[in-house]
């Protein structure tokens, strides 16, 4: 085991970080997190903040942390949600975000550049009511005509009448623009050293380069008999097989992602989530310049997080690299599946995106990205809202949807509030909601709809 240095904190901490190459013995602890993406980060800080004199210890497959499907992540936070449950969730962990960025050391790298929402003629008369409803609820919106958004958006097309190959594309004119004000992102490996930096500052565990290769599952009443639990006995989770040897722990947290289904499958716990690849592209060239430094729309004088009219194709400016990213959203047509390394494919950018993205924003033709990636979500495709559900000697957090990062510090303290046996879960800002609301078996959310 090696020692290595935090680049959060920029010294060593006591001997609790570690890289793992070779195996030990079995080892015992109180709570074991397995994933040390943004869900299993927020999860062990939580624990181990609510429960100082508990081992808690987190172990992760890679080498640092929140280097899976978070790195992979545009980072983006929104309230913009018509579920009060997923609402909630999400306005909580953006407070905490704030206070995080502006009363600790830490640099999230956040940015409130706002949400635009860029809609053609049919898909604004679908949306308004979900935008006059989030209006109702409170939330902050301010609509632009396509007057307005030409005049701040360099090189937006707005209108096709007459374009016979918009009309042969299905593209309609844009009719508005609908912005959401407390919207933006974080820098997602800033956030990810943070919370590592948080939890091992109380004294937490963390092991990387160590794989978690299946969960244990005994007896709670164990008979020291081969083969148990049998169909008789009440069983329990009991810790992991990991590369390390045998972690037993009294509670198991499983917060891996799209790979919690590899350990959740094999005894027979549904993870309900399925995994699907998300492509993200990272274009730079001067004939982006003007688009990237679009005013009129947040302080940041950039482009905002921008969705392109009914393609699955959103743009986010990024200042630290002067590029824009642009983010391909495929739904019916990609396919769910698992993959340890997902790779973005260039056809899914040229040979698709492109098409439709030159057509609003013709700054974009003939750029090509110089740089690419693709990540997973965990696609809860029955309510779009997280789970955290359990059983005896385990707690399970994940299903987010692609929406992770917004709620990570809301879903951390309900999977502690889970552990502790509590009825309600604190979140940050004096809300309160019910832990079972978001199980599996006790289930009570309103379906997102946006």
């Amino acid at each position: 085991m090696i020692r290595v240095r935090s680049t959060c904190a920029g010294h060593f901490f006591p001997p609790t970080l570690f890289f793992n190459s070779l195996p030990f013995p079995a080892m015992d602890c109180d709570i074991l997190v397995i994933g040390a993406g943004i869900m299993g980060l927020s999860s062990a800080y939580h624990l181990k903040r609510l429960n100082p004199k508990k081992r808690v210890v987190l172990i992760e497959r890679l080498g640092a942390p929140g280097q899976g499907s978070t790195a992979k992540s545009a980072g983006g936070f929104r309230d913009l949600l018509l579920s009060g449950t997923n609402r909630i969730l999400a306005e909580a962990t953006i407070d905490w975000f704030r206070h995080i960025q502006a009363e600790t050391e830490h640099n999230l790298k956040m940015h409130n550049t706002t949400y635009l929402y860029l809609l053609g003629v049919t898909q604004y008369a679908r949306r308004k009511p979900l935008f006059e409803e989030m209006e109702k609820v409170g939330l902050k919106l301010k609509t632009f005509s396509p007057k307005e958004l030409k005049g701040h958006i360099p090189g937006l097309v707005i209108d096709f009448s007459g374009d016979e190959e918009a009309e042969m594309m299905g593209i309609e004119s844009i009719e508005a623009g609908v912005q959401g004000i407390n919207c933006g992102s974080v820098d997602t490996d800033s956030l990810s050293r943070c919370l590592e930096a948080l939890f091992l500052g109380l004294g937490g565990e963390v092991h990387y380069g160590t794989t978690a290769d299946r969960l244990l599952l005994g007896a709670r009443k164990a008979l020291d008999i081969p083969g148990e639990p049998f169909v008789w006995q009440k069983a329990l989770v009991k810790g992991a097989e990991t590369s390390l040897g045998e972690i037993r722990a009294m509670t198991t947290v499983v917060a891996a992602g799209v790979w919690s289904e590899r350990l959740l499958d094999p005894i027979g716990f549904d993870s309900m989530m399925r995994p699907k690849k998300r492509c993200m592209y990272v274009l730079k060239d001067p004939r982006l310049k003007r688009l990237l430094y679009t005013r009129g729309f947040n302080s940041d004088k950039v482009l905002p997080v921008t969705q392109i009219p009914d393609a699955g194709v959103y743009l986010k400016g990024d200042l630290s690299e002067g590029s824009i990213w642009v983010g391909v959203t495929e739904d019916l047509g990609r396919e769910y599946r698992l993959e340890d390394d997902p790779q973005a494919e260039e056809e899914t950018y040229s040979g698709n995106a492109y098409h439709a993205l030159v057509k609003y924003l013709p700054s974009f033709e003939g750029v090509r990205p110089v740089n690419m990636w693709a990540g997973q979500r965990a696609v809860n495709g029955f309510d779009k809202i997280p789970v955290v559900e359990g059983m005896p000697g385990l707690i399970y957090v994940g299903a987010a949807t692609g929406n992770g990062i917004m709620k990570c510090d809301s879903l951390g303290r309900i999977v502690a509030a889970y552990y502790a046996g509590a009825k309600d879960a604190k979140l940050y800002g004096e809300r309160r909601v019910r832990v079972s609301d978001i199980s599996v078996k006790n289930r009570r959310v309103e379906k997102e709809r946006f």
